[in-house]
C-alpha cells in the first residue's frame, strides 16, 4: 500500500547524458563476404567503429542526436498519484498492469461509466472502485496526473476542466492524452521519445500519446527522412484489440479468422499524423484474427542510390542506445506480442538502389500505447524514463 504523501516538485530534467550504448540487433543474416572492406568489418551484432567519410556522405548523423536520458531524468523519488479516465478498454487494462508493478505510481482514480461500482481488478497496491466521473468532478481529483484512455473526440470538456481548475495554479497536473484529439495541437508536446527531443516531453503538462500505427510507421521513416525521393507506401496490418472493445466486423474473431480486412483505405487518421510528424505517406490498415500486435511493410522510395548496408547503419546510428528499439533481419508479428518495444528491420533495397523496403512490428496495447503512456509519465512526473517497463 503506498502512502498518501504528496509528491514533491518537479525539477527540470537533466539533459546530460553519457555515450549512447550499442544497439543490440537479433535475428540478421551473416554480411555477405563480396562486401567492401568497410562491411566486412561491420559486425551485425554490434554497433562497431565506422568510417566517418562513409556516414557523412549519406548526409546523416553518425550518433543519436536523441539518446535516453534514462536514470539522468530521475528527480523524483516520492509516488505520483494517477487519475485514469477510461479504464474499460485494452489499453486501459494493460497501463493497469504497467502501474501496478511500478515503484513510483500510486494509481487514486479509475473513471469507467460502464463498470462504475465495480472493484478494480488487477491493482494490489490498494483497494479501487470504478467511478464514474464527470469532466467537472475529474478536475477536483487531487492528483499529480491524469492518464485520458478516452475515445476520439471526448476529451475536449476534461481538459478544458482541469485546464480551468488550475488556472493561475503555478503547479499544473500533467495530462496524457491516448486519443488523437491534440496530436495536432502542436502547444502540447507529441510524446514520443525517440523522436521528439526527450527534454521537451520532461518538461510537458500537456503530453500527446501517438497512435500505434503511426509509431511503428515513424520510427521505421525518420532515420532516412532526407533520403526519401516521393511518398512512401505505408501497409499495415493490426490484430483485432486495435478495433477496441465495442462491436464490429473489425474485432467480430469469426469474422477475420483465415482473412485479412482493409478499412479506410484513405484519410486514416494515422496517415494524417504521420504525414503530420515525419513525412507524407499513403497508408494502408488493415486488421485480422490475432489479438494484439502490429506488423508494418513500408516501400520507399530514394532520392539517390543506396544500399542495404548502408540503410541499416544509418538505423544502427540513429538509434544507438534506445531500449525501445530493437534492430532485427525480418521482424515478426508474432514474436512482438506482449513486448514493450519496436521491432525494425528488412531493409531490402531493389536493383535500382532506389527503393528500400523496411518492416516494423509493434504491440499496439504496449510500445502503440500503454508503454508509450508510462515511458511519459516517466520522463513528465521526473523518474527514470524507463522506470516500471520490462525492457526484455
Amino acid at each position: 500500500m503506498l502512502s498518501a504523501t504528496s509528491r514533491t516538485m518537479r525539477t527540470g530534467a537533466c539533459r546530460i547524458v553519457p555515450r549512447a550504448a550499442s544497439i543490440v540487433t537479433g535475428r540478421c543474416p551473416n554480411p555477405s563476404p563480396s562486401r567492401s572492406s568497410f562491411d566486412r568489418l561491420y559486425s551485425l551484432n554490434t554497433v562497431n567503429a565506422r568510417s566517418l567519410t562513409t556516414t557523412r556522405s549519406l548526409g546523416v548523423a553518425i550518433t543519436n542526436p536523441n539518446p535516453p536520458l534514462d536514470k539522468k531524468n530521475s528527480s523524483n523519488d516520492v509516488p505520483a498519484r494517477v487519475a485514469l479516465i477510461g479504464a474499460r478498454g485494452y489499453t486501459g487494462q494493460a497501463l493497469i498492469e504497467l502501474l501496478d508493478k511500478h515503484p513510483y505510481m500510486d494509481l487514486r482514480h479509475v473513471s469507467s461509466r460502464e463498470l462504475a461500482g465495480q472493484e478494480l481488478e488487477g491493482y494490489t497496491k490498494r483497494k479501487i472502485i470504478y467511478e464514474n466521473l464527470s469532466a467537472e468532478e475529474c478536475a477536483q481529483l487531487d492528483v499529480d496526473a491524469y492518464v485520458l484512455a478516452l475515445p476520439n473526440g471526448v476529451c475536449k470538456p476534461y481538459v478544458d476542466a482541469i485546464d480551468q481548475a488550475e488556472k493561475g495554479k503555478d503547479k499544473k497536473s500533467v495530462i496524457v492524452d491516448l486519443s488523437a484529439d491534440h496530436r495536432f495541437d502542436d502547444s502540447w508536446a507529441y510524446g514520443l521519445a525517440e523522436l521528439t527531443k526527450r527534454s521537451k516531453i520532461a518538461q510537458a503538462t500537456r503530453i500527446s500519446n501517438p497512435g500505434c500505427f503511426a509509431t511503428g510507421a515513424q520510427v521505421a521513416l525518420a532515420p532516412i527522412v532526407d533520403l526519401i525521393g516521393s511518398t512512401p507506401t505505408v501497409m499495415g496490418i493490426s490484430g483485432y484489440s486495435g478495433a477496441g472493445t465495442k462491436k464490429s466486423l473489425k474485432n467480430d474473431v469469426a469474422y477475420l479468422t483465415g482473412g485479412v480486412l482493409p478499412y479506410s483505405l484513405t484519410g486514416h487518421i494515422h496517415e494524417r499524423e504521420i504525414s503530420h510528424h515525419t513525412t507524407d505517406v499513403a497508408f494502408i490498415p488493415h486488421v485480422s484474427s490475432w489479438f494484439r500486435g502490429i506488423h508494418l511493410s513500408i516501400s520507399i522510395p530514394l532520392n539517390k542510390e543506396m544500399n542495404s548496408r548502408d540503410i541499416r547503419n544509418i538505423f544502427q546510428d540513429r538509434y544507438a542506445g534506445e531500449k525501445l528499439i530493437k534492430l532485427v533481419g525480418e521482424p515478426y508479428v508474432k514474436d512482438i506480442q506482449n513486448k514493450h518495444y519496436v521491432e525494425v528491420g528488412g531493409f531490402a533495397v531493389d536493383k535500382s538502389g532506389k527503393r528500400v523496403v523496411i518492416c516494423a512490428t509493434i504491440d499496439n496495447l504496449n510500445k502503440g500505447a500503454s508503454t508509450q503512456c508510462l515511458q511519459n509519465m516517466n520522463l513528465a512526473l521526473g523518474f527514470a524514463e524507463y522506470e516500471g517497463i520490462p525492457l526484455d
